[in-house]
């Protein structure tokens, strides 16, 4: 009986040469691009904490009444976003310049000692950030100051005003801020509900506990939730994003 043998050379042909290399490159590149993916977000979680860092500094410093680096005055800044999105929803009187208004409350704190209004901080790099308050939400651990103006650049660093009166004013003042998965910023807001304490602290040292009544979804180009028709009470709004920044996800609080 006749055998035909046959080597393995025979079936390394070159059509199976060049699949193997396909296969070889598509392999290295996939590595790659892991490797490249793995560096990049050690990088940006590595930005996200330097920028929570001078947040907290933000922070202390407002609780620190010798800090030497803390600029004191009578005043509350007030800046508002020009670039905020114009639409039906939109409260009717826009200011597009900033706006100083003194602040003619007595700078008492809740034990009776005098304290100076603080509203412009200079971190430890020399920058200076205008803040309007400190929000307290114990529930979710959510501890921050309320920058008095809301860009790319301020949402990094804390939360931020959006719109609204001033803080613990009658109205509806807005926050908001990222919705990082780490649970820093407003990572934590989709975990509120009604019923929630909700503290809000002023430049004059008036803290306001705000209850949570309502949390829903809107669309980004939805802004009704900013409506100051309040029909006089102090209200608080929280905003942040949700759905892979799809959607919005608010948060209404009404004072106690």
């Amino acid at each position: 009986m006749n055998q035909i043998l046959v080597s393995q050379k025979v079936y390394v042909t070159k059509e199976r040469k060049r699949k193997r290399m396909i296969f070889k490159s598509l392999y290295i590149i996939c590595i790659l691009i892991v490797i490249a993916l793995s560096i990049y977000y050690v990088f940006a979680e590595k930005n996200r904490n330097d920028q929570e860092a001078i947040g907290q500094d933000i922070l202390s410093q407002l609780s620190d009444e010798d800090d030497s680096t803390v600029s004191r005055d009578n005043a509350i800044v007030i800046a508002l976003d020009d670039s905020q999105e114009e639409n039906d929803g939109e409260p009717d009187e826009v200011v597009e310049d900033p706006v100083i208004i003194p602040d003619n409350s007595s700078n008492q704190s809740s034990d009776g000692i005098e304290e100076q209004v603080k509203s412009s901080v200079t971190t430890k790099s020399g920058k200076k950030y205008n803040v309007d308050a400190i929000i307290y939400y114990k529930k979710l651990g959510i501890k921050y100051s309320v920058l008095s103006e809301e860009s790319d650049a301020l949402l990094k660093i804390s939360v931020c005003k959006y719109w609204g009166p001033n803080p613990n004013e009658v109205g509806n003042y807005c926050i908001v801020g990222h919705n990082y998965r780490s649970g820093k910023m407003f990572g934590k807001l989709s975990e509120a509900s009604n019923g929630d304490e909700i503290l809000l602290k002023d430049l004059s040292g008036n803290t306001v506990t705000y209850i949570v009544y309502n949390k829903y979804v809107v669309e980004p180009t939805d802004v009704s939730c900013t409506s100051q028709l309040t029909n006089g009470a102090r209200e608080i709004t929280l905003i942040t994003c949700t759905n892979q920044g799809k959607k919005r996800l608010v948060v209404k609080a009404r004072e106690k």
